[in-house]
């Protein structure tokens, strides 16, 4: 899906940042416009079908939220309805930004394919492991970004498996072995490529960037022959720039309208301005990155002249006289003979006379 784009596809990850409120959350898509993001992204979830009672909070979760309250009644709190996300929805379509969300669980998935007609589907590195949730968005026929944090080369594959089985509609029951037999199936294989975008990750707010491992991109594009992302949590906006210059096609950022709003994910995202630096490095960088051609670029033939020598009189020459490393030498401009061509001149004559510093 993005392999054969000619820039980075940029997702400004809202997440929850929105804190529950669809006001705050339309301010966060009119910051991602502003920035120059292709997509906005949310999350769409239903707290009872994704969080157990029971289920303790991340460590940087209890850092930036009330140590009190439990990782159910936190995520009570950013849920958005059917309503909202329509509004949403909506506001993306008359504000000309792509809506994304990450849906985390099946009723969520229904919503964002049959009512939004989402584009794609976006899987966090949470799910890897879920083969049944896997399985099902896979069943939707939707493209899937992947997002690959805390998983192993062998935790990627067996998602992949999952996927081409549910893509291909293979009619064995699902199993560990019928999802190896569709990743090595050619038709497997040609799902993939056609509908998987993976993204490489490190799964910690705000991530070490001693974790950030960028060189693991190249491991999965060449372990898997995918289109390779990235999916960031470093603070600041040099390693997503760092991930465009090694290929990424795809870069994830959070941001916030606000790094000290209450909430889980603010202090580990990007404030509007930093956004809209990252999505102006990247672009530049794109630029930069060229076409890998070694040739002179059109800026700087004018300068060849300039910069180069040609090679002239190093004192007076006269006519008849044998060129030689004392009588010829290499000097600016260099718009006459390349010093490249002197071993063809020295022991020749010359046909006139030279003054010094004139071309030969």
């Amino acid at each position: 899906m993005f392999a054969q784009r000619t820039n980075t596809f940029i997702i400004a990850e809202a997440g929850v940042n929105h804190n529950g409120s669809l006001e705050l959350a339309k301010q966060l898509v009119d910051v991602a416009v502003q920035a120059g993001a292709d997509a906005v992204k949310f999350q769409t979830f239903r707290a009872e079908k994704l969080v157990s009672r029971s289920a303790p909070k991340a460590a940087y979760q209890c850092r930036t939220t009330a140590e009190s309250e439990s990782q159910l009644e936190m995520v009570r709190k950013l849920e958005l309805s059917e309503e909202q996300h329509a509004e949403l929805v909506a506001y993306c379509r008359q504000k000309g930004i792509q809506f994304l969300s990450t849906p985390f669980d099946e009723p969520s998935v229904d919503l964002l394919v049959n009512h939004f007609d989402v584009p794609l589907i976006k899987i966090p590195s949470g799910e890897i492991t879920n083969g049944p949730f896997l399985l099902y968005i896979a069943r939707t026929g939707k493209p899937v970004i992947l997002s690959t944090g805390m998983s192993t080369l062998g935790e990627v594959e067996t998602a992949l498996g999952v996927l081409a089985f549910g893509y291909i509609r293979l009619q064995a029951e699902p199993s560990l072995a019928a999802f190896q037999a569709a990743y090595a199936s050619e038709e497997g294989r040609q799902a993939l490529r056609r509908k998987v975008t993976l993204l490489h990750c490190t799964t910690e707010y705000p991530a070490p960037f001693a974790d950030v491992n960028l060189r693991a991109m190249d491991t999965l594009r060449a372990a898997f022959g995918l289109p390779v992302g990235y999916s960031d949590h470093t603070p600041g906006i040099a390693v997503p720039i760092a991930a465009v210059a090694r290929g990424a096609v795809v870069i994830e950022k959070h941001f916030t309208l606000d790094c000290n709003l209450p909430g889980p994910d603010h202090r580990a995202s990007l404030e509007p301005g930093e956004l809209k630096q990252m999505v102006q490095a990247i672009r530049q960088v794109e630029q930069a990155l060229g076409s890998g051609l070694k040739i002179p670029a059109a800026s700087e033939i004018k300068n060849m002249p300039v910069a180069r020598r040609s090679l002239v009189a190093a004192r007076a020459i006269k006519r008849g006289e044998q060129f030689t490393g004392e009588n010829v030498t290499a000097k600016r401009p260099g718009n006459g003979c390349s010093p490249m061509l002197f071993w063809d001149y020295v022991r020749k004559r010359a046909a006139k006379d030279y003054l010094p510093d004139e071309q030969i």
